[in-house]
């Protein structure tokens, strides 16, 4: 019998494999304050932020850096493996491995980004649009009694909507995987009719 192809996760593993590999030269959201003296290069896979020209890492995110990584990697392999042989017994469980890992990426990106934005917000009055730009106030603790305002532009960049394409796909190959399951079983009991006696 000829083997079944899932085109959907064939497309997703090297999307989300071409993502890892984008992702660790451009970020998914960028936010530039002081005319470039502040710049945060933010994505699940490499976030870097610069001060004054200085670039520097904190080692927390780092760590949450490189999870992601292997995570995504993991993913991006198995559904490769998965969508090559997508009828064996055991690849309904790399599918409900690997489908998972790039939406649940885009998804918490998105919402520990908003998280983050509302605690500054809350905590410093400090407004940090998601898209766009705005010009904020400093707090006065933090220029001694003196107003300064600060124009800060925010935006997702490409490798977001690349992230996005990953998952659409991903999820796709779950819900087409249901019509290789059908196929498959209708070509078992083709193969191997019943035997009736009398």
């Amino acid at each position: 019998m000829r083997t079944r192809m899932n085109w959907f996760g064939l497309a997703g593993g090297i999307t989300t494999i071409a993502l890892i590999i984008v992702s660790l030269f451009y970020p998914w959201w960028q936010v530039t304050a002081g005319g470039g003296l502040v710049n945060a290069n933010v994505s699940p896979l490499n976030t870097s932020f610069n001060f004054l020209g200085t670039r520097f890492t904190i080692p927390l995110i780092w760590a949450l850096n490189l999870a992601s990584l292997f995570s995504l990697v993991a993913s991006g392999i198995a559904m490769l493996v998965y969508s090559i042989i997508p009828t064996k017994a055991y690849s309904k469980h790399l599918l409900g491995f690997a489908y998972k890992k790039p939406l649940f990426a885009v998804l918490f990106f998105v919402i520990v980004l908003f998280a983050l934005t509302v605690i500054i917000q809350a905590a410093f009055s400090l407004y940090i649009p998601l898209i766009g730009s705005a010009t904020a106030t400093l707090p006065e603790t933090m220029t001694y009694g003196a107003k300064v305002e600060v124009f800060i532009s925010t935006g997702f960049q490409w490798p977001f909507w690349l992230a996005a394409l990953a998952a659409g796909l991903c999820l796709a190959a779950r819900l087409y995987h249901k019509r290789i399951a059908t196929v498959q079983v209708s070509a078992t009991a083709i193969a191997s009719p019943t035997v009736t006696t009398t």
